[in-house]
């Protein structure tokens, strides 16, 4: 097994997912939606959200821990015209949450928006999946959902909030959309894990201690994560001096969004340990909007609006030293041209957990190029 990353195909890596997740009893249709879901992250250069997370946000959940559900029980609670309340119940989240969408790009399709929310999911993937099927629909796609306990409120040491994603997804004229899918943390802890994976320090900033200082060792603090000694500092920073207090306020709309329409769990809620210490489901709530341009204007006016406004960011003045000037969705792009005939790059770590989950579920017949 080679020292360094190794390059899997696309192709090759999708149907092992979709294999693994069949092994541990997800239904053929919904493995193959998980799978996709995680691929595209790969696809689009967000590591910290594809393969690098099979064994131990899905994998282990359902297997080692027995805290998530393969098989989806997707109920209708509330359906409103416009609006619509679903209950995942502990089954898997990019399933749920593909549903979701789907609902809401359906709504909007008639009454102009539509507004899905969801309680009992589960970790969803990434977030700008669910705002491109709107765009892939002509509309505007938002989304966002609670997490595990992680960010510290301004002034605060306690990690009280989740990573909590507010993504948009804005259809364009250009050949991809304005997608804006991160988090309202500095960072997010499907990062830290990448560089505890590879062995990394941490950036200063990202991550306080209880006294109010800064942690680099990544191994050190997804433990301190969990045990409440350590918490992500919001977008913008720590304190208020940078602009922290804005990622503090955004993070908290994403937990009120996932928690108060659904009467879903919130924050502490969310630690997926009960007061005995032993592993629960984790209840995350998600909400997912879409809107119809065609409501408003002319979907192809839409689109040349969106992309004179993303081309006159981009040729604007550049700072002394600087190459360029990027948009939102943009280098996520760039990442898929770059990667398309590549593959995924698996590092040392990855390869041992694939590797460990073909042997556990007797997928013999796969054979990776870093063996």
């Amino acid at each position: 097994m080679s020292d360094e990353a190794c390059w899997v195909d696309f192709d090759l890596m999708e149907r092992f997912m979709v294999d693994v997740f069949r092994g541990i009893g997800v239904p053929d249709e919904d493995a193959a939606t998980c799978a996709e879901i995680l691929i595209t992250a790969d696809k689009r250069g967000i590591d910290s959200h594809g393969v690098g997370r099979l064994k131990t946000i899905y994998y282990d959940r359902i297997v080692r821990d027995k805290i998530q559900v393969p098989v989806t029980e997707f109920e209708i609670v509330r359906d409103h015209m416009a609006t619509a309340v679903v209950d995942g119940h502990h089954g898997m989240g990019m399933v749920i949450s593909k549903r979701c969408m789907q609902m809401a790009i359906d709504k909007a399709e008639k009454y102009g928006t539509g507004m899905v929310v969801a309680r009992n999911s589960t970790h969803y993937g990434i977030a700008g999946y669910y705002a491109l099927m709107a765009c892939e629909a002509g509309m505007i796609g938002l989304t966002g959902t609670n997490a595990r306990p992680s960010i510290a409120p301004t002034f605060g040491v306690d990690n009280m909030l989740g990573t909590n994603p507010l993504v948009f997804g804005m259809p364009s004229d250009e050949d991809f959309p304005f997608t804006n899918d991160y988090a309202t943390s500095v960072s997010q802890r499907g990062k830290i894990e990448k560089y505890a994976r590879e062995g990394k320090e941490l950036p200063p900033g990202w991550v306080l201690d209880r006294t109010g200082g800064t942690k680099t060792d990544a191994q050190q603090v997804l433990k301190d994560l969990v045990a409440g000694e350590a918490a992500l500092v919001p977008l913008g920073g720590i304190g208020e001096d940078t602009g922290g207090y804005k990622g503090y306020g955004y993070s908290t709309v994403v937990e009120i969004l996932s928690a108060a329409l659904q009467q879903g769990a919130f924050m502490k809620q969310l630690l997926g340990i009960d007061d005995q210490g032993s592993k629960v489901p984790y209840c995350l709530g998600h909400f997912f909007m879409a809107i119809n341009i065609s409501a408003f204007t002319e979907l192809e006016s839409f689109e040349k609006t969106t992309g004179d406004i993303l081309r006159e960011l981009r040729t604007s003045t550049k700072a002394p030293g600087e190459e360029r000037i990027y948009t939102c969705g943009e280098k996520e792009h760039l990442a898929w041209l770059h990667r398309k005939d590549k593959g995924a790059p698996v590092g040392t770590e990855l390869q041992k957990q694939m590797l460990t989950m073909r042997d556990e579920l007797g997928l013999s017949q796969y054979k990776f190029p870093f063996e």
